[in-house]
């Protein structure tokens, strides 16, 4: 099983690498497969690459393979620089160059780095729309990073999370959610979503029962 870490931090050391290792380790915390592994793809090094391709509508060798690695992934972590308010454009490029179909019902966990907590909704407003578009199966968490927001429990504990999301979609095999009340099946904490994102009707023996829209609201009502 192989996780592919998309990165586009544009210096070194960078925050953007720090947070999309971070999330990769929490992922491979959570699979129980022994041959699960983690392949980093830094995009500041095929930077030029990719100038190439637009030019030449031909991929050189490096970003052949870089490419190639996205759409073979059994699951995929994307984190990009926060660049006025949005994705970095070396991030957007490098996506546009991948196969509109490499990215279907494939598992992708979003991670974002800024200066300021500003920022802090571009997972929302411009990530997780780009790769809904791709028709990913963008999972439920995103992590972003503000400058702040290093060395704090918070930032731990999301990054935990989401990397047992990304475990829990990517491996057949059940995996605990961080945070889930313990009275609840957490193995279940995470509804499966179709290619489209909208959460499936689960088997109510899976552990996971949904409850109808009129019983909530007849809950809510005072006696």
């Amino acid at each position: 099983m192989r996780i592919v870490v998309v990165s586009a931090g544009l210096s070194s050391p960078s925050s953007t690498r720090l947070l999309a290792d971070r999330l990769a380790a929490a992922t491979l915390e959570h699979l129980e497969h022994a041959d699960a592994e983690t392949e980093v793809i830094e995009l500041r090094e095929l930077a030029t690459e990719i100038a190439q391709h637009f030019v030449t509508g031909f991929p050189p060798a490096r970003l052949a393979a870089a490419l190639d690695a996205v759409a073979a992934a059994d699951g995929l972590i994307a984190v990009t620089p926060v660049f006025a308010g949005s994705y970095s454009g070396l991030f957007k490029s490098f996506f546009d160059l991948i196969d509109k179909d490499s990215l279907t019902g494939k598992p992708v966990l979003l991670g974002a780095t800024g200066g300021t907590a500003r920022h802090s909704l571009v997972t929302e407003h411009a990530l997780r729309p780009l790769f809904t578009y791709l028709r990913a199966l963008v999972l439920p968490t995103a992590v972003y990073a503000a400058s702040e927001d290093w060395g704090e429990e918070g930032l731990a504990q999301r990054i935990a999370r989401a990397g047992a999301e990304l475990a829990r979609f990517t491996a057949p095999a059940a995996v605990p959610i961080p945070g889930a009340a313990p009275d609840v099946d957490t193995a279940a904490a995470i509804a499966p979503r179709s290619v489209t994102g909208a959460i499936t009707s689960v088997d109510p023996a899976d552990g996971f029962v949904t409850v109808p829209f009129e019983q909530r609201l007849a809950a809510l009502r005072v006696p």
